[in-house]
């Protein structure tokens, strides 16, 4: 009797705990996310649901505000929802700064990141070339005599008079009356 008593406390517990349970089915699913946010305000459903803030040129709404609410941008906020003209540039900007961290110009600019990976590129290029050229001088040892001009000549020569591939390979490219390469 005292675990089925014990359980349906924990129940209890974790169905107060549970955020989409209080809030809808449009709450997220971690409680963690809410006190991530601080107290910046929820203003949209966010890319999946979640209350998170990116600057992203394929998703430009975020569910919450760039910055926390500072008592300057709660009058601007308050003389926003007047007439709009009444506003000047500085204070249109100082509103858009607490809502997002980036204009789509600022996202678009080039970041020159383009430098940094060619530079890297190169850099390990350079070492896999040296690496490869102190292997060939102090680790491995001579070409075997099978790899001399001589020695290749006479395999070649071997192969035509075996008529290797005479269809379409080696001996079909080769004049057996003119002694010769075929033209």
């Amino acid at each position: 009797m005292s675990l089925l008593l014990r359980s349906s406390r924990v129940l209890r517990r974790v169905a107060s705990l549970n955020p989409s349970a209080s809030y809808g089915s449009h709450a997220p699913a971690h409680h963690d996310e809410w006190k991530a946010i601080g107290n910046r305000e929820v203003v949209g459903y966010g890319i999946n649901g979640g209350e998170n803030y990116a600057d992203r040129q394929d998703y430009p709404c975020p569910a919450i505000r760039f910055k926390a609410p500072t008592p300057d941008v709660q009058a601007l906020r308050e003389k926003e929802k007047g007439d709009w003209k009444k506003l000047t540039i500085a204070e249109k900007k100082a509103l858009y700064r607490a809502s997002f961290c980036q204009t789509f110009a600022e996202m678009e600019a080039p970041t020159g990141e383009w430098k940094s990976i060619i530079g890297c590129t190169f850099g390990f290029i350079g070492l896999a070339l040296w690496i490869f050229m102190g292997m060939k001088m102090f680790v491995y040892g001579p070409l075997p005599e099978t790899f001399s001009e001589e020695r290749q000549q006479a395999q070649l020569q071997r192969m035509i008079d075996m008529a290797v591939n005479p269809i379409e390979g080696l001996a079909s490219k080769w004049d057996y009356e003119k002694n010769d390469w075929k033209k």
